[in-house]
């Protein structure tokens, strides 16, 4: 057995030495690093104020002297801001685009217009833009709701645009007008106009009530306030749960969570509140009232995630059984009442409908949305406005009926017109270049580009234009009558569906917009037209092709794992591994740095010491 030859004392010496520096330079460095930081803490704080002011000049349009409107009411033609510099004084100049709502299709809206281009004015309810897919989990106190918030100040300001906080309640379209009610310091409210040139309608939808009675007594989930009322019951419940003088049914009663419906939103809540029960309730509550706590999802489809591929489907009912939540598919909820949902289901052999009843003291609702009042109120002044969930938008976006090239609408409070029949006419005169009346397959041809490019939606329904063309062919002379041509328009109109009202839809067609507000502001430009100039209807197609959405995935939360559904037959589900994958994607699609720092540090704090259960 070889022995290790031992150091001698010189050599024992000069590692000690050589740690002793090594040691010596890391503390030096971590000295030098925290005077660094302070020091920087402390010019920027040295520095930070600036009582130099200047003399900011005001008109007497900005003292509120200007008036007008049919109802006479005081008109923001101008801003406190205006003068305040050369590139205001400039900008005051320039087309005014105003903005009405801040979610997701006016932020990206916002993030993708070329500074300069436009007099950019923001008109939302409130000073904040709201990261929507973490609203359960802010609801239960895994991260903290000012994470998920950006001030909408903040987001205007590299356009150097104007923000109004107020309620857009009317619009004059004839004289390019915006009625918005704004607060007083008394509680009350004033309506104001906002003059525009161009105006985009991104104020979202509503929740649909579906007219089951008591639908007041359930919890939404669309807001920060939602996300907080949510936060106050489930603590509230648990704590009265836990006093020694609480019967055995009103314990059951108080720990029983409903949620209603079963797409991503009802999910990753049950997930959300599940995680809660298992991570902090268990650990600071008695056992008694982890033990009585039962969550059920009510669906009326036969599996939850309907909008999923069916595997994923079956893997999160799956995990659902085994954490014990209570699935409740193929069911219907008929009331509600402060103590109980009452819900029907189908029994299996006679098709007959059987009621039942869950004692409850928290019902959610994420079943639906319903138009916004504004939405409805827009869709009210204009005749072709038929939807009843959302304000009709040609596929650049357009609204229909609206006066040409001013008023455009994105996000849940618009649907894409699907309506082909209703271009029979435009088509036949683009493509019949015989004038016979008749269409023959190469017009058919050119006349399926024509389609692709008015609605990108119907792509995949005319890849087969041979087939399409011979099936329609009745008589078999090579050529489409009118009759036959409607006929065929009419199948494929048939098979357009609207867009799905989510958040991904918002950001892509705010982004889409922005883009092409942007050329179409550079082309007036250099065709020197003043800001009343409208550039033709054909000439702004030319500018930017139709709106196409690209699905890029699902993703849903469902409980220490997660789902992703990103089509054409790839899917991914697991546990760990695809809920870091989850949350990375969220993360990254956050409006700012300081909010991904907020949220970071939100899961880190959540990992060591738990949730915050207390109740503000």
């Amino acid at each position: 057995m070889n022995k290790r030859p031992s150091l001698t004392l010189s050599q024992k010496c000069k590692i000690l030495l050589a740690c002793g520096k090594y040691t010596l330079i890391g503390i030096l460095s971590s000295v030098l690093g925290l005077t660094l930081l302070i020091t920087g803490i402390f010019l920027h704080d040295a520095f930070t104020y600036n009582d130099d002011l200047p003399d900011i000049p005001l008109s007497s349009f900005q003292l509120g002297g200007e008036r007008g409107g049919p109802k006479n009411l005081p008109l923001a033609g101008h801003f406190f801001r205006d003068g305040e510099d050369e590139e205001r004084r400039d900008l005051s100049k320039k087309e005014r685009l105003v903005i009405v709502g801040g979610g997701w299709g006016a932020v990206s809206l916002l993030n993708t217009l070329s500074k300069g281009a436009y007099q950019v004015v923001l008109v939302a309810p409130e000073t904040f833009t709201t990261f929507t897919p973490l609203l359960p989990s802010a609801a239960v106190g895994t991260v903290h709701i000012h994470s998920l918030i950006e001030p909408l100040r903040k987001v205007i300001s590299r356009l150097r645009g104007y923000f109004v906080q107020g309620k857009a309640v009317d619009l004059v379209m004839n004289e390019k007008l915006l009625e918005v009610e704004t607060p007083l310091p008394n509680g009350g409210k004033q309506s104001i106009y906002i003059p525009y040139d161009k105006l985009v309608i991104a104020v979202g939808s509503c929740s649909a009530t579906h007219g089951v009675p008591g639908i007041e007594h359930c919890l939404q989930l669309k807001t920060i306030s939602d996300a907080q009322a949510i936060r106050r019951r489930l603590l509230d419940n648990f704590e009265m749960a836990s006093l020694p003088t609480t019967t055995r049914e009103e314990r059951d009663r108080l720990l029983s969570f409903v949620i209603c419906g079963g797409g991503p939103t009802g999910i990753e809540t049950a997930a959300e509140i599940y995680d809660l029960c298992q991570e902090d309730i268990v650990k600071y509550y008695p056992k008694l009232v982890r033990a009585k706590v039962s969550i059920h999802v009510i669906q009326s489809r036969s599996h939850i995630l309907n909008t999923y591929a069916e595997d994923i489907s079956k893997y999160a009912e799956e995990k659902f059984r085994r954490d014990r939540v209570h699935l409740i598919t193929d069911a219907r909820v008929s009331s509600v009442t402060p103590n109980q949902v009452v819900y029907t289901t189908r029994e299996p052999h006679t098709g007959e409908r059987i009621e039942n009843e869950i004692a409850t003291n928290f019902v959610l609702c994420t079943t639906g949305i319903s138009m916004n009042p504004f939405t409805q109120r827009v869709s009210d002044l204009l005749p072709n406005q038929v939807h009843q969930k959302a304000i009709v938008v040609d596929p650049h976006l357009r609204v229909v009926g609206a006066p040409q090239g001013s008023v455009y609408a994105v996000g849940d409070c618009a649907t894409i017109q699907t309506n082909i029949m209703g271009h029979i006419l435009e088509y036949v005169d683009a493509a019949d270049k015989n004038n016979d009346g008749k269409i023959d397959y190469e017009e058919w041809e050119d006349m399926v580009e024509h389609i692709k490019k008015t609605f990108p939606s119907a792509k995949e329904h005319v890849l087969k234009a041979r087939e399409l063309f011979e099936e329609y062919d009745y008589d078999r002379d090579s050529s489409l009558g009118l009759n036959d041509l409607a006929e065929l328009l009419q199948s494929i109109g048939r098979k357009l569906t609207s867009l799905p009202a989510t958040a991904q839809v918002a950001s892509q067609q705010g982004k889409y917009l922005g883009l092409k507000l942007s050329k179409l502001a550079k082309e007036s430009s250099i065709l020197g037209l003043s800001p009343n100039d409208i550039l033709p209807e054909v000439h702004e197609d030319a500018v930017a092709e139709p709106f196409e959405y690209k699905h890029l995935g699902s993703l849903a939360y469902i409980g220490n794992a997660a789902v992703f559904d990103m089509g054409k037959d790839w899917n991914f589900m697991g546990g760990l591994v695809a809920m870091y994958a989850w949350r990375s994607i969220y993360w990254s699609e956050l409006v700012s740095s300081r909010s991904r720092a907020l949220l970071m540090f939100d899961w880190i704090i959540r990992g060591i010491w738990g949730r915050d259960l207390s109740k503000l």
